[in-house]
């Protein structure tokens, strides 16, 4: 389990997906970890990596107190907030739960763990947003503008935190193979469904080196994926949103 002598990382979402892969990436470079998921998979992730799963609804301000009081016993190195959901634009539930796990729990444990990292003045913070924050989302619209709303506050937290010794770093992946689509009903979808997508490991290997680097930003992780983020800043609000409204909407 967790040794003093190692660094830290923390990783939320990390039953699955990016958050899986960016574990293994913390793991396979010697931090001792602390992993957190709603779900009781996140016990068996911790079992196999060889540390501390804690089973919590970070989309709950209670469930994010509980993250962090089991952070209380040793500083933090680094913090990869990489919890979400997404959701369609048809299902008002869920695009609340949405907008507390993706929006609100962001801001409330990145302040409470950059708070005592300012302190130290030492650490680094990771922040999953998503190509789709650079245009509009017809049919999963709460979600682009999450994604939109977590690399704002990404590079703006970067810029408070950057003379007290932190270091933030936004992750923009493209469409990546993990269970995302599936738990949002969005398998009907191209998106979703058979367009092609990128390998959660690449997308945590490139976010990764960026983030030890300090780079502001990283997106992951094929060509595809960033030529797409490029192409979209060029092109018109109304272009990308009739582009991604076929491949969004429900078949």
């Amino acid at each position: 389990m967790t040794e003093p002598h190692r660094p830290l990382a923390v990783v939320t979402g990390a039953s699955s997906g990016i958050g899986l892969a960016l574990a293994r990436q913390f793991s396979n470079h010697g931090f001792d970890l602390v992993v957190a998921a709603r779900g009781p998979e996140i016990h068996a992730v911790a079992e196999r990596l060889d540390a501390e799963g804690v089973e919590v609804d970070l989309a709950t301000p209670d469930g994010v107190r509980t993250l962090h009081q089991h952070l209380r016993h040793r500083p933090v190195t680094v913090l990869a907030l990489n919890a979400g959901i997404t959701a369609r634009s048809d299902d008002l539930e869920r695009e609340l739960e949405l907008v507390d796990l993706n929006v609100r729990s962001l801001v409330h444990l990145a302040r409470l763990v950059t708070d005592e990292m300012r302190a130290r003045k030492r650490g680094r913070v990771l922040i999953t947003a998503s190509i789709v924050e650079a245009f509009p989302g017809p049919h999963q619209a709460a979600y682009n503008a999450s994604k939109a709303f977590a690399r704002s506050f990404g590079i703006s937290l970067r810029h408070e935190l950057r003379e007290h010794g932190v270091s933030v770093t936004v992750l923009e992946p493209g469409a990546t193979d993990t269970p995302i689509f599936e738990k949002a009903d969005q398998e009907t979808t191209i998106l979703g469904g058979a367009m092609p997508k990128d390998d959660p490991a690449d997308v945590a290997e490139q976010a990764f080196e960026a983030l030890m680097a300090g780079r502001e930003t990283v997106v992951a992780a094929s060509i595809t994926s960033k030529a797409t983020h490029l192409v979209s800043r060029l092109l018109p609000d109304a272009v990308t949103a009739r582009v991604t409204g076929l491949l969004t909407k429900p078949r």
